[in-house]
């Protein structure tokens, strides 16, 4: 009677949860094996067998960079913050993923600055929307009369708003690839006109975060060569 079930025990085998486990004990990887193989595929130099399977690889750091980001090891907030003061009107170049813009942003808030921020689409005329008393018509949606509302000027409001111990207002504007040749000259020359204004205009992208005067880019520094 115990040779029989032996043998029956022998037949059968181990028991099926047992099977379950070993079979799903190898789908599923590890935490540590997922983040070490997003390392690789990221920066790593291994390499692809013919079968299509990576036959290692080596985790390469290039930089400083690769570990605390390309943004925070460029050392020229101080040089941003004397081109604001020098030019007073700055046009920069943002990369596309954005981000970067803020800290430059933000440094301007600790010199005590405030901000108007603006999008040149439908801005109108520069000139008119944030130096002079400006009508505005509400959409009507074809219901209600068409009507024309006044605005005060939006830069000598916020000038006359900002508290005593401000340093002076910054206005930011957008998407400036827009603007004309004629409107960037305005808003290179407003702080000539409100001394206590800055203006920094978003006129495009680039692989890194920098900036120029806007005057050069509005061709207000270029000289005529005459014959």
């Amino acid at each position: 009677m115990k040779m029989a079930a032996a043998i029956c025990l022998q037949h059968v085998g181990t028991p099926p949860s047992i099977n379950l486990q070993q079979k799903q004990h190898h789908h599923y990887p590890t935490m540590r094996n997922t983040v070490m193989m997003g390392l690789v595929l990221r920066g790593g130099t291994s390499s692809l067998s013919k079968t299509g399977k990576r036959v290692g690889g080596v985790v390469r750091c290039i930089g400083i960079a690769d570990f605390i980001g390309g943004d925070l090891v460029k050392f020229d907030l101080g040089r941003w913050l004397s081109d604001v003061e020098e030019h007073k009107a700055l046009a920069i170049y943002t990369p596309h993923e954005g981000g970067y813009e803020g800290r430059y942003l933000t440094r301007l808030r600790y010199q005590g600055y405030y901000f108007l921020d603006l999008t040149a689409r439908g801005l109108g005329d520069p000139e008119t929307t944030l130096t002079k008393i400006h009508p505005v018509c509400p959409a009507h949606l074809g219901k209600q009369p068409i009507a024309r509302w006044y605005f005060p000027p939006e830069v000598d409001y916020r000038l006359a708003a900002l508290p005593p111990d401000a340093k002076g207002l910054v206005v930011w504007i957008i998407e400036a690839k827009v603007l004309s040749k004629a409107e960037l000259q305005f808003l290179a020359l407003l702080p000539s006109l409100r001394p206590k204004v800055r203006v920094i205009a978003e006129c495009g992208n680039w692989r890194k975060f920098t900036w120029k005067p806007l005057k050069e880019i509005a061709g207000l520094t270029t000289q005529m060569k005459l014959d």
